[in-house]
């Protein structure tokens, strides 16, 4: 292989005016890095605004088949139309189930209304039913195991329990199990309960009280028996809602990178933590993306029907593997965002590498990759963090299911806020990471905007890098953007009594280049310059004299059938012959 080509000289003239010719000039400059992305979570409060005041406007609230949901909707529609998008609604109807939940005591021991709907519990027969209320005997009344009613016939009575420690779902079944015809759960931190215990099996009729209701009932048992009687009845209408989706006009569209939150609140409130905070991340994320060249798409959703039952999710991928199952093996990952600018934050990600929680679920290959993402971003900017179980308990659950690799963010709902949580991320120990969580104060009062931007900044971020490769996920590399061209230099000499000016380079590159020198003078291309040769071009002035100037190296190559380029810039001294 040659070590030296020339596009105008022979050989041997290379060899005698190559020597020294480019002493001591600096090389041509690398391109500039890109510049960081300014904090977005101003922008991110912004949308929240918005659905706070549409929340505000339409009865408190933003649940599936509202008023407060279209509005919200066509809040994001019109904010992804004005970025350039052209979102798309996709319909489905979902069984929507009201709850009348009431429990009545004997004696009558609280002048308040009793009883909660809790989601997922059985009914009971139009009557009710009645038996003794009875409570745990372990300390805290959590009733989470057998041993919490050792000694206690709970036979047809009704059991009352503290939240803490373990699921819902497991008081309710443990409880059962020891022969409750009932339970009352009961919040242990102010404020009320709205606790689910759906998909979960062998449960019996439950009601929720707050704090202060579930200890009057406890001291009032202190005192003697009490008798109560549980009403749960539940009544079913099909609702029509929709998700959003919206994807990137530019990247390639077989290897999509997809990011999602749920829209619709619950009843209670106007959910701005749950799930507005997601919903803004997300929303915002994509007017940042909208005129970004991006190596993959990036398609983004906004689901309907969470928070009864993860329906809007999993109607999209359930839809997709019945008539669509290339569109979702193209799916490259998954990012879900579901609460991120808790009150009493935490900064955590989902555990897909399971390094502190073992996942109740099987996590898709890539997964561990995707959480790389985020967890390298926060180390690379001094970003204290913790993993948060990888669950499947939010709307990655249908497209881990179903093998497409997953992530996300968390900051917290009703997880007791630990001593060394606090010690990470300030806030309070001993109380819950959103002690609004599914009530009336999850308002723009409930965001804490220094999570937000964390999170919001960090969402744009893992996008932005999936967006431009994927291949630590699932292989996929990105296509080249540039070649590499070294020791890129010019000067000026006299040959035969003319300015000539030389510009030079060593093809840096892996693949076989052609390289085109320009000057005001002409250019010269000297073609299929291999992998670490030196080429140089002599270009005359045909004069005696030139002025200082610039010149351009261009790099061309065909790689894996896409033409790729770089152009160099360098300057050269004047010259006198």
């Amino acid at each position: 292989m040659k070590s030296m080509r020339t596009a105008v000289a022979s050989a041997a003239s290379v060899g005698l005016l190559s020597v020294g010719v480019f002493a001591a000039l600096p090389a041509a400059a690398a391109p500039a890095p890109a510049p960081v992305a300014p904090a977005i979570g101003d922008a991110v409060y912004d949308h929240l605004e918005a659905l706070q005041s549409i929340a505000d406007a339409n009865g408190g609230n933003r649940a599936l088949g509202t008023p407060g949901y279209e509005a919200s909707a066509a809040y994001i529609e019109t904010t992804l139309r004005a970025a350039g998008y052209a979102p798309e609604r996709q319909y489905f109807d979902v069984s929507e189930q009201d709850v009348t939940s009431t429990l009545t005591t004997t004696p009558v021991v609280s002048a308040d209304d009793l009883g909660t709907a809790v989601a997922g519990s059985p009914d009971t027969p139009v009557a009710g039913l009645t038996g003794s209320l009875v409570q745990p005997v372990d300390a805290g009344r959590l009733g989470c195991d057998a041993a919490a009613y050792e000694g206690v016939d709970l036979t047809g009575s009704i059991a009352l329990v503290s939240r803490g420690s373990c699921l819902f779902s497991v008081k309710v079944q443990t409880a059962a199990a020891a022969g409750a015809a009932g339970v009352v759960l009961y919040n242990n931190v102010p404020g009320a309960l709205s606790p689910t215990v759906e998909g979960a099996t062998g449960l019996v009729p439950t009601t929720a009280l707050t704090q202060a209701q579930g200890t009057e009932l406890g001291a009032a048992l202190a005192e003697g028996p009490v008798s109560a009687t549980l009403v749960v009845q539940t009544v079913t209408t099909t609702v029509e809602t929709f998700n959003i989706l919206a994807e990137t006009s530019t990247g390639r569209d077989d290897n999509v990178v997809m990011l999602g939150a749920h829209l619709d609140s619950v009843p209670e409130g106007p959910g701005i933590n749950d799930n507005g905070s997601g919903s803004a991340a997300v929303l915002e994320t994509a007017v940042r993306l909208a005129d970004d060249a991006l190596n993959n798409q990036v398609r983004f959703a906004w689901w309907g029907a969470e928070e009864v039952g993860l329906v809007g999710s999993t109607h999209y991928v359930d839809d997709l593997v019945a008539n669509d199952p290339t569109t979702l093996d193209e799916i490259a990952t998954y990012l879900n965002f579901d609460m991120v600018g808790s009150p009493n934050y935490v900064i955590s990600v989902y555990d897909a590498d399971q390094s502190t929680f073992p996942a109740p679920v099987t996590v898709p290959e890539g997964s561990e990759a995707t959480e790389d993402v985020f967890t390298d971003y926060f180390d690379g900017i001094g970003q204290a963090w913790v993993d948060t179980e990888f669950s499947g308990r939010s709307d990655y659950q249908a497209f881990i299911a179903n093998g497409v690799p997953a992530s996300g963010l968390f900051t917290g709902a009703d997880d007791v806020k630990t001593e060394e949580e606090v010690a990470l991320f300030g806030g309070t120990a001993g109380i819950i990471h959103d002690p609004n969580y599914h009530t009336p104060g999850d308002d723009l009062s409930n965001i804490d905007t220094k999570a937000l931007d964390i999170m919001s900044q960090a969402i744009l971020a893992a996008t932005t890098s999936l967006a431009a490769d994927t291949s630590a996920v699932n292989g996929v590399q990105p296509p080249r953007t540039g070649l590499v061209v070294e020791n890129v230099r010019a000067n000026t000499l006299c040959l035969l009594g003319k300015a000539v000016v030389v510009v030079g380079g060593r093809n840096g590159d892996d693949v076989v280049v052609d390289l085109t020198y320009g000057t005001p003078y002409g250019q010269r291309v000297d073609t299929t310059v291999q992998p670490g040769e030196q080429s140089v071009a002599f270009l005359s002035s045909k004069a005696k004299r030139v002025p200082a100037g610039t010149a351009t190296v261009t790099a061309t190559a065909t790689v894996d059938g896409v033409p790729v380029s770089q152009t160099y810039e360098v300057a050269y001294p004047g010259k006198r012959c």
